[in-house]
C-alpha cells in the first residue's frame, strides 16, 4: 500500500475507533455532559492533537509541523462561531441537553465526509490553477469586513424559515412530535424523521457554510491536503467536546467575533500579498493569529457586553423594591 493512502486510512480508522470509545463506552447511556467531563474530553483531544502535531515534525520536519500547527489554530478560533449558532438551534429548537452530545456526535461524521471533499477538491484546484489563491485571499477580506461590520442583530436568523429546514419538511415525513433521542419515528405504520433529525440538519449545514470560509483560509497556510485534513478534523473533535465548556460562557466572550474578523483578514491579505512576492514565515503567522485570539478572549473579559435594554430595566426595577427591604429591616 501506498505510504501517503496508508497514511490517510491510518489517520480515519484512528479518529472513528476514538468515536466508538467516545459513544460505546462513556456514552451509552445518555446524560447531561458536564463541564468538568466536557473538560476531560477537550485537554484528551488537545493532546492528542498536539502529539499528532508532533509526530508529524518528527517524520515530516519542522516546516510542515509549523504549518499543521497552524491550520489547527486557525480552524478551532474560527469553528469557534459555530458553537454560537449550535446554542441559537439547540435553543430554538429546545433540544434537551442530554440529547444534545448525540447530534453533535453524528454531525461530526457529515463534516469529516464534506471537509475531506473540500479539502482534495481545494488543494488540487490550488495546484491546478495558482490564481485561486488570489481569489480565495479576496473572498477572505470580504468574509472579514462582512464579519467586523455585521450588527449582532443579523445573525439572529429563524431557524425554522432557513432553507433546510423548509426543503426537509417539504420533503421528508416529519413526526410532529421528537422520540427522544430518535432521529426517526414510527407512526401510524409509517417511517418519519423526528424533529431533532431537522436539527442535525441545521448542524450539518452550518458546518459546510462555515467550512466554506474556512478552507480557504487553511489553503493559505499550507496546500497539502493531508495537513488540512488531519488539523481540520482534530480542531473539531476537540470543539466538539469544548461546547459542553463554553455553552454557558459565550456571552462573555462577545469580542471573539472581532477576534475572527481580524484573522480571516489577516489570512486574506497574507494570500494576496504573494503575487508581490511577499511571503510571511510560517512561525510569525502563527503566533499573529494567536495573538489576535487571546487579546480578543481578554478584551471581552476588561471591556464586558453592556446588558440588554431588557436586562437593565428589569435591574433597575427591582432596585426600589431592594430598597424598601431593607429600610424595614
Amino acid at each position: 500500500m501506498n505510504t501517503q493512502v496508508a497514511l490517510w486510512v491510518g489517520f480515519n480508522l484512528f479518529v472513528m475507533a476514538m468515536l466508538a470509545i467516545d459513544l460505546g463506552l462513556f456514552h451509552r447511556k445518555e446524560h447531561v455532559v458536564s463541564p468538568k467531563e466536557a473538560g476531560v474530553w477537550t485537554g484528551v483531544w488537545i493532546a492528542i492533537s498536539l502529539l499528532f502535531c508532533a509526530g508529524v515534525w518528527r517524520f515530516s520536519g519542522r516546516e510542515p509541523a509549523l504549518q499543521w500547527l497552524t491550520a489547527y489554530v486557525v480552524e478551532y478560533s474560527l469553528s469557534v462561531d459555530n458553537l454560537f449558532v449550535f446554542l441559537m438551534v439547540f435553543g430554538y429548537f429546545r433540544v434537551a441537553p442530554e440529547h444534545q452530545h448525540r447530534v453533535l456526535f453524528w454531525g461530526i461524521i457529515g463534516a469529516f465526509i464534506m471537509r475531506a471533499v473540500l479539502i482534495i477538491a481545494g488543494t488540487a484546484l490550488v495546484r491546478e490553477f495558482n490564481w485561486l489563491i488570489y481569489l480565495f485571499g479576496a473572498f477572505l477580506v470580504f468574509t472579514a469586513g462582512k464579519m467586523l461590520l455585521s450588527k449582532e442583530d443579523d445573525d439572529a436568523a429563524d431557524p425554522e424559515k432557513g432553507l433546510v429546514v423548509r426543503l426537509a419538511r417539504r420533503v421528508l415525513p416529519v413526526a410532529p412530535q421528537g422520540d427522544g433521542s430518535h432521529f426517526f419515528a414510527r407512526e401510524e405504520g409509517r417511517l418519519k424523521v423526528t424533529p431533532l433529525f431537522l436539527v442535525l440538519l441545521v448542524v450539518e449545514a452550518t458546518d459546510l457554510l462555515f467550512a466554506l470560509d474556512s478552507i480557504p483560509a487553511v489553503l493559505g497556510i499550507s496546500q497539502d491536503a493531508f495537513i488540512i485534513y488531519t488539523s481540520n478534523v482534530c480542531a473539531i473533535l476537540g470543539l466538539r467536546s469544548l461546547f459542553f465548556v463554553v455553552a454557558s460562557l459565550m456571552a462573555k466572550f462577545h469580542l471573539i467575533k472581532v477576534g475572527l474578523g481580524v484573522i480571516l483578514g489577516f489570512v486574506g491579505v497574507k494570500m494576496l500579498i504573494t503575487y508581490f512576492d511577499i511571503h510571511i514565515h510560517i512561525g510569525l503567522s502563527l503566533g499573529i493569529i494567536a495573538g489576535i485570539l487571546v487579546a480578543s478572549i481578554v478584551a471581552s473579559l476588561i471591556w464586558p457586553k453592556p446588558p440588554e435594554p431588557e436586562e437593565a430595566g428589569a435591574a433597575k426595577a427591582s432596585k426600589p423594591g431592594q430598597d424598601r427591604e431593607s429600610a424595614k429591616t
